[in-house]
């Protein structure tokens, strides 16, 4: 049915949680402010660093973001970017089942291709993807389909033929967009919900080895 799976990164194959919010918390010391609970900045999380940087901001009063901001942000999580992060339990084995049945797979992310590629090869995952699209490539950053329709043609695959593994609304729209079909991770921080998202065709998983019997 399958011949290509797209991943979403944060909260789908890596719970990057703890990372994400020190460096953001870091920035906001840094610029006057009270840091935030990790659980606040994980809610912020999934539209791209820039979006995360202005929600954060916003969130401690400082309404305007001053000139280098992203940039420092981006400084800051490059220093912290592998020191809690995590694949989640049973990713890895997933990934080697998927491989096993000669399906292609790639990464679709809304983080900077640079970060993407060091925390892939800093826990042993970017030897499973044949492609991996970061949020600040010309493809422009989900939910715009236009990074998951390039992997479907480097792929040789067709969109029906894709599958986009995600957390998010961020995800689900992706997929509507690009008419691939989507798999929600329910385990994901980026899982936040109602009924009437819905239309039906959706696939659910609440553990990464769930998704082989999705396949």
């Amino acid at each position: 049915m399958f011949e290509l799976i797209v991943f979403d990164l944060d909260g789908t194959l890596i719970d990057s949680r703890a990372d994400l919010a020190s460096a953001v918390n870091a920035l906001i010391e840094e610029l006057g402010g009270r840091p935030l609970p990790v659980q606040a900045v994980t809610g912020m999380v999934g539209e791209g660093a820039g979006v995360l940087v202005r929600r954060a901001l916003r969130a401690t009063s400082l309404d305007t973001v001053p000139a280098g901001a992203l940039e420092r942000f981006l400084q800051l999580y490059d220093d912290r970017l592998l020191d809690c992060t995590r694949a989640y339990d049973g990713i890895t084995d997933t990934l080697e089942r998927i491989a096993s049945r000669g399906l292609a797979m790639g990464v679709l992310t809304n983080k900077p291709a640079g970060a993407t590629e060091r925390v892939l090869a800093g826990l042993d995952l970017r030897r499973h993807f044949t492609q991996v699209i970061g949020g600040d490539t010309p493809f422009g950053r989900k939910p715009d389909p236009g990074g998951l329709l390039q992997l479907v043609r480097a792929a040789g695959a067709t969109p029906s033929t894709t599958l986009l593994v995600g957390d998010s609304r961020i995800d689900l729209n992706t997929a509507r967009r690009a008419g691939t079909r989507i798999c929600l991770a329910r385990y994901g921080f980026g899982y936040r919900f109602e009924d009437g998202d819905f239309d039906g065709t959706e696939l659910f998983i609440d553990a990464p080895g769930e998704l082989l019997e999705r396949l």
